[in-house]
């Protein structure tokens, strides 16, 4: 009998480490919860979604785990469980977009809200639902581009683009050829390039100016100071609120917007601030008869620039009041809250 090659000593001895691993199961689904969560968020635009899948893939994979034979690491094999499942998932489902993604019209101020809970609405994550390294990669508007693509084109942009996986570790995973992955990745990318997107969209850290930009922005709410609101966007900011179709551009429809769609005045919209998708966010509350206040939307914000030059230039609300729980929110302030704003000057 020959000798063994390098290559089989190799696969044996992951496939010993792999075993290791894999006998100790609780252990494995806290190692690789948080960051295959982030996986199936990618891909099913859901968080709820997310979750179902990631309990689907550990139960694949446990079910599967006396047949593992060590010919990748334990994450590659349960990333390619993931994909699958994710696969299977998303047969014949409609993509999950944002009102902007819809392909309509911006709407005016005066238009009728049109309301429809019928579309499965692209949703924001917790920031602490992922790994701190996969927030990159879960911006809001990379996670709607990712929308656009059919499922498996999806799926390759992510294991080569996100994951940093070879072609011919994408085609196994896949079940397909290296030249089909290539070419998939090649439609992927003509169609985030029409949008602007890659996966190294990432914003910075937001600088002390950033930060007091946010300050402000919850200042102004607070106040109801529309001026002051409109100062902090770009001129053409864009604002949607799922589950409303309508959405709008312009610093002028969007003041007109909360002057005259928002039931909140002076004092009525504390806002409590959170991340979303690696971004900046806050759930906004509404004053109630009663006096206290309760959940209204959860903004997520999209920045731009640096420094003094920082704007914000996407606002989507997402009016799912059950979102609050999900970022850990409070259920209702009292009467008696007031923000933290930041000392004048």
């Amino acid at each position: 009998m020959g000798s063994a090659t390098v290559t089989e000593i190799e696969t044996a001895a992951t496939a010993v480490v792999g075993s290791e691993e894999l006998a100790d199961f609780d252990t494995l689904t806290g190692r690789y919860q948080r960051e295959l969560m982030a996986h199936c968020y990618r891909m099913s635009g859901s968080v709820h979604e997310a979750e179902d899948l990631v309990q689907e893939t550990f139960l694949r994979a446990w079910k599967a785990s006396a047949n593992f034979q060590g010919r990748s690491s334990v994450r590659t094999w349960l990333y390619k469980i993931a994909t699958n499942v994710c696969l299977t998932n998303l047969e014949s489902k409609p993509r999950r977009p944002l009102p902007t993604g819809l392909g309509t019209s911006d709407s005016a101020p005066a238009d009728e809200l049109l309301e429809d809970h019928e579309v499965p609405w692209l949703e924001p994550i917790p920031d602490a639902a992922v790994e701190v390294a996969e927030r990159d990669t879960i911006r809001l508007a990379f996670i709607a581009a990712l929308q656009h693509l059919p499922a498996r084109q999806r799926a390759v942009l992510i294991l080569r683009d996100v994951l940093r996986w070879s072609a011919a570790e994408t085609a196994t995973a896949l079940d397909t050829t290296t030249a089909a992955v290539n070419s998939a990745l090649q439609r992927a990318h003509a169609q985030l390039a029409e949008r602007g997107l890659t996966p190294d969209t990432v914003e910075a850290d937001l600088d002390a100016a950033q930060k007091g930009l946010l300050d402000a922005y919850l200042e102004a709410f607070w106040r109801k100071d529309i001026d002051r609101i409109v100062q902090l966007l770009t001129y053409d900011a864009t604002w949607d609120m799922p589950p409303f179709l309508n959405h709008y551009r312009g610093t002028a429809h969007i003041a007109e917007l909360i002057g005259t769609k928002c039931p909140g005045g002076v004092a009525d919209m504390p806002m409590v601030a959170t991340t979303a998708n690696g971004q900046p966010a806050f759930g906004l509350y509404m004053r109630q008869p009663e006096g206290h206040f309760e959940p209204f939307h959860l903004q997520v914000l999209q920045m731009v620039g640096a420094g003094e030059d920082a704007r914000v230039e996407h606002v989507t609300a997402f009016f799912d009041t059950a979102l609050f729980a999900r970022f850990g929110l409070p259920e209702r302030l009292p009467a008696d809250y007031v923000p933290d704003l930041a000392p004048a000057g």
